[in-house]
């Protein structure tokens, strides 16, 4: 069996078939191409970047201007809203019917729209004291960094200009979770490649045209670009809301019991579901200790962490709690523990490898994508350094998206909030002994964020355990034995592919690098495929089965 459980089979209360088992694979994999075209996106923003302005001083102001109003994006949008406001509207659905959870969405609408706006608002009256904050590490720790005034000026200037970005954002977290409890989970999923070409395209234009030379007023024009992209995420969902039958009606009757149910599930979301964000953001501000381009090495690197965990961790979550959502409608069912354990279990199958793999390869891939132009050597080591820190801990980190929302889904949200805080005071604790005490590197930072994740997944797996009973631990960790087993294998394969294809690394041309990268890349996955179907691990079944029927129905 696999991840969803089958959205559908779980709202009509019967048992799960083998005939339904294709179906929510389907639905995972629609939703992980999506994510996975959005994550490349992403990474070629990040390309364009790093080719345009290497590990410089000035995009680290860029990073550090966009953190506040991206921190705000998962604290009060793709986080929490997005996590209280399916969970509650699924239920309304399956309570009091379609039109009923229609207006509690226009209320939430209506509610964000008004919110958001004044957070924006008070963020651009208050940009001088946020960069202040942020930039306090900077004079002290192993190497002081005293920014200047033009720095100072620039970075207020664009969190001004990034600020209303979580207005946007909010909204569409909110339409996104419409459609997602109405089992539409592709263009949700794709919306994120709309703000990536929004904001590449945009920032590009503007950025040229305010300076040409591409220096740091360009970075202006990019920052003007994420607004650009910010509305383009938002309205090429409107299709598709108007096709489930929503309609649009500003309603301020915000005294109701669904809208305070979704605040009440947001307080404690809010600090729980963004701890890794959180933790990125104080990352950030240690970094500025460490000295220039730590701030732009650890985001290059958060970049390629991100692709596993948004194509395959995202992707899976996405699907899974609509489905523990019905299944705890009135109380836990008997469908919550096993569909919990599908989605585990095939984040693992999904993520496992890719971990792996980002460790075993990180020089090569760090060097094919984005040693040009102004990312040199230096820029590359230091960022694959920060990989693989962030690697080591990328299974919890995916395990968290599966594992967080079921909280929400049967009304525990304490304890993921209690999590966050205690992960929350790990990391503070860990970056100043490991910047300021040991007198690390970067690495440190990002081997923190790792440290944290997997504490946090430990604490939320025993507490789920105390609700679920015996999710299916036993059958967690054969399963983790035989994808362990495999991806040793593909390891294995990536080691000696590096030594023999890679090891003149500084000196291959860019084609060459390209095609032993991606024939390694290639080569190590289909060994992993064959060893996980030799070792009849059931996750790989299910997927061979879907493609069949992919096959065959075409």
């Amino acid at each position: 069996m696999n991840v969803g459980l089958v959205v559908k089979g779980i709202a009509k209360g019967g048992l799960i078939v083998d005939e339904r088992r294709g179906m929510s694979v389907k639905a995972t994999w629609k939703v992980s191409a999506a994510v996975m075209l959005s994550r490349v996106l992403g990474l070629v923003r990040e390309v364009l970047f790093a080719g345009l302005f290497g590990g410089s001083r000035w995009m680290d102001c860029f990073y550090l201007a966009f953190k506040v109003p991206n921190l705000l994006r998962d604290l009060f949008a793709e986080g929490a809203l997005s996590q209280a406001f399916v969970t509650t509207f699924s239920k309304k659905v399956k309570a009091d019917g379609v039109e009923s959870a229609w207006v509690l969405a226009s209320r939430m609408m209506t509610l964000a729209a008004v919110f958001m706006s004044v957070v924006a608002l008070v963020g651009i009256a208050v940009a001088p004291w946020i960069v202040d904050l942020l930039t306090a590490f900077s004079r002290s720790g192993q190497t002081p960094r005293v920014y200047n005034a033009d720095e100072i000026s620039l970075t207020v200037e664009m969190v001004r200009v990034m600020y209303p970005f979580i207005a946007l954002v909010s909204l569409s977290a909110l339409v996104m979770g419409m459609l997602n409890a109405r089992d539409v989970f592709g263009m949700p999923a794709l919306a994120s490649c709309f703000f990536n070409i929004g904001s590449m395209i945009g920032g590009a234009v503007i950025g040229y045209w305010m300076d040409p030379s591409w220096g740091p007023r360009s970075l202006v024009g990019f920052s003007w670009g994420v607004l650009i992209g910010g509305v383009s995420q938002l309205v090429c969902q409107f299709p598709s809301l108007r096709a489930v039958g929503y309609r649009f009606k500003a309603n301020f009757k915000w005294n109701d019991s669904g809208v305070k149910k979704i605040v009440q599930l947001m307080i404690p979301a809010v600090i729980a579901a963004s701890v890794t964000q959180v933790n990125v953001l104080v990352n950030a501000m240690f970094a500025y200790g460490v000295g220039e381009g730590a701030v732009s090495w650890l985001s290059y690197a958060f970049r390629l962490m991100q692709l596993p965990i948004g194509v395959f961790g995202v992707a899976v979550a996405t699907v899974t709690l609509p489905a523990l959502s019905r299944a705890a409608m009135n109380g836990m069912g008997t469908d919550f523990a096993p569909t919990l354990l599908k989605g585990l279990k095939l984040v693992m199958f999904l993520v496992f490898p890719a971990t792996v793999g980002l460790i075993m390869l990180a020089q090569p891939i760090v060097s094919l994508l984005y040693e040009r132009g102004k990312f040199d050597e230096l820029d590359r080591l230091a960022t694959a350094g920060a990989l693989q820190a962030y690697g080591c801990g990328l299974l919890f980190y995916a395990g968290l998206k599966v594992l967080q929302p079921a909280f929400y889904a049967i009304e525990k949200r304490w304890f993921p909030m209690i999590a966050s805080l205690m992960a929350l005071v790990v990391n503070l604790g860990c970056n100043y002994t490991f910047v300021f005490v040991f007198k690390w590197g970067h690495e440190s930072l990002a081997l923190t964020t790792s440290i944290v994740a997997s504490l946090n997944f430990l604490f939320l797996y025993l507490a789920m355990m105390r609700y679920a009973g015996d999710i299916g631990t036993k059958s967690l960790i054969l399963a983790f034995l035989k994808i362990g087993f495999s991806t040793a294998v593909m390891a294995a394969v990536c080691y000696f592919g590096n030594q023999l294809l890679l090891a003149d690394l500084c000196d291959m041309a860019f084609w060459r690098k390209a095609t032993a990268v991606i024939g390694l890349i290639g080569v190590a996955g289909v060994v992993y495929l064959i060893t996980t179907l030799a070792l009849k691990v059931e996750e790989i079944q299910d997927v061979a089965t879907m493609l069949k029927r992919r096959l065959g129905s075409e």
